[in-house]
């Protein structure tokens, strides 16, 4: 009776689609509908987000996806066959729980490597101005900054390009604008456009303004690792909460008495209702996550 209920849910959903799709003739909305779903979850596959954390200078090794999938798959199954008691059901959200594995691991390295390229951007700020002060010339603060050995790729190729890009255009406008294209951050868009003022129309209290800008970039940096430490924190209870969420049923089974919880899941409303549950939950989680890792410093960074 179950399964029936599904297949007819999945056929009902499927018709209304179909209806809302204007005219497509059934191959084709099938073709699409697939091809749609496949461009937005293969990108996330082990193969795919391997590759991706190389370009983000990480790995992502086959050992620590393994370890990942043991991890995943045994918890998705056992908090499954708690609710349901049913192998069939806890393989299914164990296959579940495996498919979503690459999306967080490249959450997560998509997080490390914006925390290590802010941490550029403020290297990078803050030794131009020191520079500055000491040569009074833009380029040759760049040169400088390039030769420290302080700076790290992309950051270094980059500062690279700025420098060639200002040599060849003889202004520094075009190579600020380069940059800003390239580090849309706070900390860039107003060192830049200080530098411009001082370089293309003089001022008399450089050292003053520039002073003001580390203070400044000082104080923006210490925002961002506060609130690092306090989304760190928040995240930890989010997914300690919602984790013990999942194990919610096993009170309910306590209070209830086993038999009594088997009873009610023989039901298919309860059973629709622990599904419900599970999805609802998980998709918190996941948004919760995807937040987490995607949005570092973002309210401070200006991007």
């Amino acid at each position: 009776m179950y399964i029936e209920i599904i297949i007819v849910f999945i056929i009902f959903m499927f018709l209304a689609l179909y209806r809302i799709s204007e005219g497509e003739n059934i191959y084709k909305y099938v073709s699409r509908s697939v091809l749609d779903i496949y461009n937005k979850y293969a990108p996330y596959s082990f193969k795919m987000v391997r590759e991706k954390t190389k370009e983000l200078g990480q790995e992502y090794t086959p050992r620590q996806y393994i370890i990942q999938v043991c991890i995943f798959a045994g918890g998705a199954g056992i908090v499954s066959y708690l609710y349901f008691y049913s192998i069939i059901i806890s393989i299914f959200y164990a296959i579940v729980a495996i498919m979503f594995i690459p999306y967080l691991a490249y959450l997560r390295c998509n997080r490390v490597y914006s925390e290590f390229l802010f941490e550029q951007v403020q290297v990078y700020a803050t030794n131009v101005i020191m520079e500055f002060n000491t040569t009074q010339s833009f380029v040759k603060s760049l040169e400088g900054v390039r030769d420290s050995g302080v700076l790290e790729e992309p950051m270094l190729s980059d500062v690279n390009e700025m420098i060639r890009i200002a040599y060849s255009s003889s202004t520094i406008d075009s190579a600020i604008e380069y940059m800003n294209s390239k580090y849309d951050y706070y900390i860039i868009r107003n060192m830049h456009q200080l530098f411009l003022q001082i370089t293309n129309e003089g001022a008399k209290d450089s050292g003053e303004a520039l002073e003001g800008m580390m203070m400044d970039i000082d104080s923006l940096v210490e925002n961002v690792y506060r609130d690092r430490i306090d989304r760190a924190n928040f995240h930890k209870h989010f997914i300690t909460f919602g984790v013990a969420l999942y194990f919610l049923v096993a009170l309910i089974q306590i209070l209830l008495g086993n038999e009594t919880y088997m009873g009610l899941v023989s039901l298919w409303y309860v059973k629709l209702m622990l599904h419900a549950i599970i999805i609802i939950n998980t998709y918190f989680l996941v948004t919760g996550e995807k937040y987490y890792n995607e949005d570092v410093g973002a309210e401070w960074c200006g991007r």
